[in-house]
């Protein structure tokens, strides 16, 4: 070993498997002056506020977008309307992910995001990125609840969560299950 090698790399190798060994020599190889590589960052969501039923969530990894959604929330621009309002600017803290939610408005996939205290000191609470669908994630009938079907651009409308269209929600879980779940949304004005 040289001079130069880290000490640690002959420990991996006599200790470990021979795939970490050159996880390790690569990690190594690649980073200037012999030092381990920075993490990749961390997966994280973004929503972009442009009107209250034409905005944009967008997944974004190592600095990169990986997909782009059109969103809604609220029915107005007002973001201390407590539901009706879109959500405020800032970070909100993921909650739990569910693919078959059963509330009393939300059903199917959804994902559970922190109260927010906006401006004027109004706390927005309940809130969620979701869809209209049914518990199972499918379609109700035209002759069922208007909340459990997708009828088309108006549904972006919300009581201030952020509402994607089913086949987005959908395709959001899958593209954050091979990217990595964020811990945070971050809100901002388009």
């Amino acid at each position: 070993m040289s001079s130069t090698s880290p000490p640690r790399t002959a420990s991996v190798v006599r200790g470990g498997s021979l795939a970490a060994a050159l996880a390790a020599v690569a990690l190594l190889a690649a980073a200037p002056s012999g030092r381990a590589a920075a993490a990749p960052e961390p997966t994280r969501l973004q929503f972009t506020k442009y009107s209250p039923t034409d905005s944009r969530l967008s997944v974004v990894r190592n600095n990169r977008t990986v997909a782009v959604y059109r969103a809604g929330s609220g029915v107005n621009d007002k973001e201390c309307e407590r539901g009706r309002g879109w959500l405020p600017n800032g970070t909100y803290p993921l909650g739990r992910h569910h693919t078959a939610y059963d509330g009393n408005l939300i059903k199917g996939y959804a994902i559970e995001l922190g109260n927010k205290l906006c401006y004027q000191g109004i706390n927005r609470t309940e809130l969620f990125i979701h869809s209209e669908m049914t518990r199972a994630g499918g379609q109700g009938s035209q002759a069922g609840p208007e909340g459990l079907r997708w009828d088309g651009a108006g549904d972006y409308a919300s009581h201030g969560c952020v509402k994607l269209s089913p086949q987005d929600i959908k395709s959001l879980f899958r593209t954050l299950d091979r990217n990595g779940w964020p811990t945070t949304l971050r809100v901002v004005n388009g």
